[in-house]
């Protein structure tokens, strides 16, 4: 169901990678993720944990954004079963967003910031951005509210 093939994806990232990078900055971190075709595992999670009117707020909010194709590569079921588990899920999805606008430049090796669950991430800058075992794929959405850094896996709380 949340399957494409790596064709797809890629003409899918390649078309919309421009839309997302101009224009986007009067629109919230959820309007952007809601009008974007790659994010709606997010969007529905984040909004059966509650969560939507907050990353709708004023922020700012930097959001590591797993997309749908991440979320898909979860074992099979976990979805499903984190949706009937909204403290679990609110966990695993607080701990995508850092307080305040961190654009890419401002990542740095080695660099853990303090999510909003409140345990820290590891930022590597070598060889690209990754946040912990994910990699951003897609950098620098800025949104009215913060930024959205695009990552190509779920990342999990200790």
């Amino acid at each position: 169901m949340f399957k494409t093939t790596f064709a797809g994806a890629a003409i899918a990232l390649a078309l919309a990678t421009p839309a997302l990078s101009n224009g986007t900055d009067d629109k919230t971190i959820v309007d952007i993720a809601a009008e974007d075709g790659r994010f709606t595992t997010l969007v529905a999670a984040v909004s059966a944990a509650g969560l939507a009117d907050t990353l709708s707020g004023d922020g700012p909010f930097t959001v590591f954004a797993p997309t749908d194709d991440a979320f898909a590569a979860l074992p099979e079921g976990t979805v499903e079963g984190l949706l009937n588990d909204i403290p679990t899920l609110t966990s695993i999805l607080t701990y995508h967003v850092v307080p305040g606008a961190v654009m890419s430049g401002d990542l740095s090796d080695g660099m853990m910031p303090e999510t909003v669950n409140g345990q820290t991430v590891t930022i590597g800058v070598d060889g690209g951005v990754t946040v912990n075992d994910a990699t951003v794929i897609i950098a620098d959405i800025e949104a009215s509210n913060g930024v959205i850094h695009v990552i190509d896996s779920v990342i999990l709380p200790e």
